[in-house]
């Protein structure tokens, strides 16, 4: 379970303790929102994309959506979605789980958007429906093996 190779690898770093699994589903940011009791915009939402072969996963706060410029701008391709197998197959985790971490497809890259720097904390996912965990921003980047702070989501 995806749940549980995500608490084994916050486990080494001595933050399994700090994951919130809920009675109630958290597969999208509204209901993450209202599981976790935040504003949905600090809902650290991971977005998968086809990448030549490879994946691409951004995370952006829950408030955002993706501009297709600024992707095309900065990744040099056409934002495409992974389909719910293969966001399953890249990254271990299942649609309404995705999280960036625990992550061991080399073939997966991981960015951040800058979208969440508007707060102290957010609250991604941790592999499962029904999950998440409080982190900063530099934690959740350093966690997640992010490569860079990216801008290209939408006002």
């Amino acid at each position: 379970m995806a749940i549980e190779k995500v608490r084994d690898f916050f486990m080494k770093l001595g933050r399994d303790k700090d994951i919130k699994e809920f009675t109630v589903s958290s597969a999208t940011v509204e209901l993450a929102a209202e599981a976790v009791g935040v504003i949905p915009a600090r809902i650290a939402k991971t977005l998968s994309f086809y990448d030549n072969g490879g994946c691409v996963l951004v995370v952006t706060a829950g408030d955002r959506k993706i501009d297709n410029g600024k992707f095309k701008s900065v990744f040099h391709m056409k934002a495409r979605m992974l389909s719910p197998d293969d966001v399953l197959s890249f990254t271990g985790h299942a649609v309404g789980g995705v999280c960036p971490f625990a992550i061991e497809n080399p073939d997966v890259k991981i960015y951040c958007d800058s979208s969440m720097k508007r707060f102290e904390t957010v609250f991604p996912a941790c592999g499962s429906s029904n999950s998440a965990i409080e982190l900063t921003c530099d934690e959740l980047f350093e966690y997640a093996n992010a490569i860079q702070w990216i801008d290209v989501c939408k006002e």
